[in-house]
């Protein structure tokens, strides 16, 4: 039996910007979050999260894609939102968080799919659509990656990485992940934040940077520190310096099979992101046939930042892919 905690109901109950209906999705043991909205018939919008977020990231995208006529599903990860969240660090791998997405796929016979995937929800969606082209209709990538030989990790990564390794700043009990979003969402400046992330005293906040600190802390109120495993577990996984890290092998299969793929895709990206830079998105937009629209002053967490101008591009690139009508 999986020893996991689970996030009370009554944590998510004060987010007055997030007010979608909570689903469960079965996978063994544990329960998977996720959000459907929409009529089932309708062309579905796959909205995909990496770390350290939660479904919770796509609160201003939902809205304009349900009015724009689309069922929108919005898993969280295991570990992160409402889904449950394995103690141990090693149950986490970047293949299981990819198992448990296909059967949530299956499961809700999701086709006509456009697929919407940023951060770690860029390896782990991709490889749906790498693996079960016929359910999906386009792809809409936003600063992520899949990994292959080619593929250069800037030192931004790097960073990532060794900050959440032994000895990094962010090997604490209980890191303050909302903090960390309130400060990678650009409402507060690092000489305020990084303070309050080492176990200094928090800022007081108001207005947006309050409710982002809400929302990203609401997954992880009260819960021990095994709560934290799977966000710890993410940025362990780049494979940096082995390829045995991260689901590796497979994701540079997936990478060679979606540059011969011949659906619309279509790249959004943030050309303010240290982790991701323009220059990598461009390259893989062209190496994809793709098509590329810059947000020239969004960074990594863009759909926290630019939602709804993210989904004004994803409409107008729908719209200039669908055939003329007499």
């Amino acid at each position: 039996m999986t020893q996991f905690v689970r996030t009370p109901e009554n944590n998510f109950s004060a987010l007055s910007d997030f007010p979608f209906e909570p689903r469960y999705h079965q996978w063994n043991d544990l329960r998977m979050h996720y959000i459907e909205e929409g009529p089932r018939d309708a062309p579905v919008m796959l909205l995909l999260h990496g770390m350290p977020t939660w479904s919770f990231l796509y609160r201003d995208m939902i809205p304009s894609l349900l009015a724009s006529g689309y069922r929108c599903v919005a898993p969280d990860h295991m570990g992160f939102g409402r889904s449950d969240k394995p103690t141990d660090t090693h149950w986490y791998t970047i293949a299981r968080h990819t198992e448990i997405l296909t059967s949530l796929i299956c499961e809700l016979e999701l086709r006509n799919t456009t697929l919407v995937c940023q951060d770690w929800g860029g390896p782990i969606g991709l490889a749906q659509a790498a693996t079960m082209p016929e359910r999906f209709e386009r792809l809409v990538i936003m600063n992520t990656w899949l990994h292959h030989d080619e593929h250069r990790y800037f030192d931004a990564v790097r960073s990532w990485n060794r900050n959440w390794n032994a000895g990094g700043l962010f090997d604490r009990e209980e890191p303050d992940i909302a903090m960390l979003m309130v400060l990678a969402t650009g409402l507060a400046e690092t000489d305020v934040v990084i303070p309050a992330l080492v176990g200094g005293p928090k800022p007081e906040l108001s207005g947006r940077a309050a409710d982002v600190y809400a929302g990203y802390a609401a997954p992880f109120h009260g819960l021990p520190d095994e709560a934290y495993n799977g966000v710890r577990r993410f940025p362990r996984s780049i494979p940096i310096e082995s390829y045995a890290r991260g689901n590796a092998a497979a994701q540079t299969h997936h990478y060679k099979t979606l540059l011969g793929q011949d659906k619309p895709v279509h790249f959004i990206w943030g050309c303010a992101d240290e982790i991701f830079p323009e220059a990598g998105g461009r390259k893989w937009a062209a190496d994809m046939g793709a098509t590329f629209d810059a947000l020239e002053d969004a960074a990594h967490f863009l759909q926290d930042t630019h939602g709804r101008e993210i989904v004004a591009v994803i409409l107008r690139r729908i719209g200039e892919a669908l055939p003329l009508t007499a």
